[in-house]
């Protein structure tokens, strides 16, 4: 008799999930009327607002096979009626080939490295500085599986001083998705959303600052409360059982002579050079003098320095002023920084460019997965099925107030991610329907990329089909089940406090 093997079910990846959605909205397109709403020009940088109660019918315009495989075509460069992907691909394929640069000097892991061995023997305290560390790279730039190298250095410094292997993973883990959660500029999450509702990066910062303070608080009083209550009874592990074999598995007597470690003066400029990129690209997105009239200091320096004779013409008269940059201006930053680095670090030509090539290589991924979501769009609006989904919303959440649209999207968000769990991907293929359903109920367009925002990062705390979830648990030879367990109650409390978050954000 033959054995049976039993098959495992896999989830298809990101781009089929996208690819089967934008074939499906090919299908609604012969099923749902087409239809339109009028329009009016008030949205950021040209773009059309939808006008309540204007929706009409028109004329079917169903889309075929020929449309399903156009659509991530048309999506990069646009079409009349779907904004183009390629300023968001372009910038995410730069960021990576920044990145890329920066990672070959090793400045962020030799400084995370550093700050281990600056703390031997007060390793407590490495809890809610690396946690902060961590969760700033996750807001700014969505920092993720490339902390994993990081895991195999901070697991047996944190056994070595009495923890175990969940407190290590859970100050990289927790500390840059709960970042995620309260995204600022990150790129991937923040970026997209934003590019897909039409408004700058920068729209709704003040809100996730705040957020992110407060959702970084609670993770590391949780994270430091468990490694208090372990350090005092090692039995309260969740992993005590497999605690001998973690001390023989990670060399834990080996420890002492592993953590010292000093950065050189070239990685510190790195360093310097990789946080003022981020902290110019915050300033360069909020929009200054839209909050205040009076705030238009880099709009009047600007405009005397491009005015300035032989300087101007040397820096170059569209030279865009802080506070008013969006993506072509973002993308410009990180290739003249990466350029930067490149000589602070006296890096070999040869080296910059495999360097550069090799982190847009890791990115072509994000990039892709942009571009087939915006199909989406591109199958919906061109079938002008769009419209009539709107108007069904619309219909739906008449009289619905914005805390209670709020909730809502953060509900519909949390199954969403599971489902398709790129942020990048998930942005780009419902944005499109959620940002004006919005306006319906007031909503701005900032508390609505804050709510998404919300829902990846929460799910992405205990989200099996991500990488640095999957690869955390095996580097750490955590089970599944029990990292589930010890993170029910953080993950309860996160949801619990975003919600009432996102309830007061709506009465100020």
């Amino acid at each position: 008799m033959k054995n049976k093997v039993k098959k495992h079910l896999k989830m298809p990846s990101s781009f089929t999930i996208l690819f089967l959605i934008t074939a499906f909205m090919a299908v609604l397109t012969w099923i749902i009327p087409a239809g339109q709403y009028s329009v009016i020009k008030n949205g950021p940088k040209g773009g059309e607002g939808i006008i309540p109660n204007s929706y009409h019918q028109i004329a079917p315009h169903t889309q075929g096979i020929w449309d399903v495989f156009m659509a991530p075509i048309k999506g990069v460069t646009g079409t009349a009626t779907t904004e183009a992907a390629i300023p968001i691909a372009l910038f995410i394929l730069v960021i990576g080939g920044f990145l890329g640069v920066v990672n070959h000097t090793n400045a962020l892991d030799d400084g995370i490295r550093a700050v281990v061995g600056k703390f031997k023997g007060k390793e407590k305290q490495l809890i809610p500085i690396l946690m902060i560390i961590f969760a700033l790279g996750g807001s700014t730039y969505g920092m993720a599986e490339e902390t994993l190298a990081i895991m195999p250095l901070l697991i047996p410094v944190m056994i070595s001083v009495g923890f175990d292997s969940i407190v290590a993973i859970s100050i990289i883990l927790i500390g840059t998705q709960v970042g995620i959660l309260a995204s600022t500029i990150n790129p991937f999450a923040t970026g997209v959303a934003s590019q897909s509702l039409g408004v700058s990066v920068g729209d709704g910062i003040g809100y996730r600052i705040i957020l992110w303070i407060i959702v970084v608080a609670i993770s590391i009083t949780y994270v430091y409360r468990y490694a208090s209550k372990i350090e005092k009874d090692p039995t309260k592990s969740f992993v005590y059982y497999q605690r001998e074999e973690d001390q023989k598995r990670f060399e834990i007597n080996k420890i002492n002579h592993a953590i010292d470690y000093k950065m050189s003066k070239r990685q510190k400029l790195v360093l310097c050079l990789f946080g003022g990129t981020f902290v110019t690209m915050i300033i360069g997105l909020i929009p200054w003098n839209t909050l205040n009239p009076r705030w238009d200091f880099f709009i009047k320096v600007t405009d005397k320095i491009t005015h300035f004779p032989v300087l101007g013409k040397l820096i170059g008269t569209d030279f865009a002023p802080l506070g008013t940059w969006f993506y072509p201006e973002m993308t410009m930053l990180f290739l003249f920084m990466s350029v930067m680095v490149m000589f602070a670090f006296k890096m070999p030509e040869n080296e910059y460019i495999d360097a550069f090539f090799d982190g847009m290589k890791d990115f072509i991924g994000v990039a892709m997965i942009v571009i087939i979501a915006r199909g989406i769009q591109v199958v919906m609006n061109d079938g002008f099925i769009s419209a009539t989904i709107l108007h069904s919303g619309e219909s739906l959440l008449k009289g619905l107030s914005s805390s209670g649209f709020l909730i809502i999207e953060y509900l519909f968000y949390i199954p969403m991610t599971f489902l398709i769990p790129s942020s990048s991907g998930l942005a780009a293929a419902t944005m499109g329907l959620i940002g004006p359903l919005s306006h319906f109920s007031g909503v701005a367009s900032g508390l609505v990329i804050t709510a998404y925002q919300a829902a990846v990062g929460l799910v992405s705390l205990i989200n099996p089909t991500t990488g640095l979830v999957v690869g955390a648990l095996a580097i750490a030879h955590i089970d599944l089940a029990t990292w589930w367990r010890f993170m029910a109650k953080l993950i309860l409390i996160l949801f619990i406090v975003t919600i009432l978050f996102l309830l007061v954000a709506t009465m100020i």
